[in-house]
């Protein structure tokens, strides 16, 4: 039976054949952030697949992983194209490097993850926050609750970790 859950006026379905995500999002949902390890690579893997993509080997194990990293990238959407988000434009989509595995299997990789910006309440971040945050702003991972056995990770700035003075941005206006 597929997982079904209702985020922000949005139907998030992940079916039954899919059963990478559905254990990833379930993990989620124990408040446990977890990658597949191939286990003839050694590498950690994101998003989950059914096999590694360095060696095609299908087999691997869920390891439990450390949900801090540094912002890669960055989008301000203040023109949503869902409706469920209009109402919280200005929000911002993080791609994030995950300190874990950092610069392999080459100097040039690293375990890369995409969130929203939330506040410490699980909040959409509000415009203020976002100004403050750019390339280079370290994060922790947190997890938005959508339904019984999935729940969303998303990022909050870390306030425990030492953070740049300023973090690279776009030119504003």
């Amino acid at each position: 039976m597929p997982i079904v859950g209702d985020y922000m006026s949005m139907a998030l379905t992940i079916d039954d054949v899919d059963k990478e995500n559905r254990e990833f999002f379930g993990y989620c949902d124990k408040g446990e952030f977890r990658l597949q390890r191939g286990k003839e690579s050694g590498l950690l893997r994101y998003p989950p697949t059914t096999a590694c993509p360095w060696t095609t080997d299908r087999d691997y194990d869920w390891v439990a992983v450390e949900g801090k990293g540094t912002v890669h990238s960055y989008a301000e959407v203040h023109h949503a194209i869902q409706p469920a988000f209009k109402g919280h434009t200005p929000y911002m989509m993080l791609l994030v490097d995950l300190d874990t595995q950092k610069g392999a299997p080459s100097e040039h990789e690293a375990l890369r993850v995409a969130g929203n910006l939330l506040t410490a309440d699980g909040e959409f971040a509000p415009p203020e926050i976002i100004k403050s945050v750019g390339i280079g702003t370290r994060v922790r991972m947190v997890f938005k609750h959508v339904t019984d056995g999935f729940s969303l990770p998303q990022w909050v700035i870390d306030e425990g970790a030492e953070q740049p003075a300023e973090p690279w941005r776009y030119p504003q206006e």
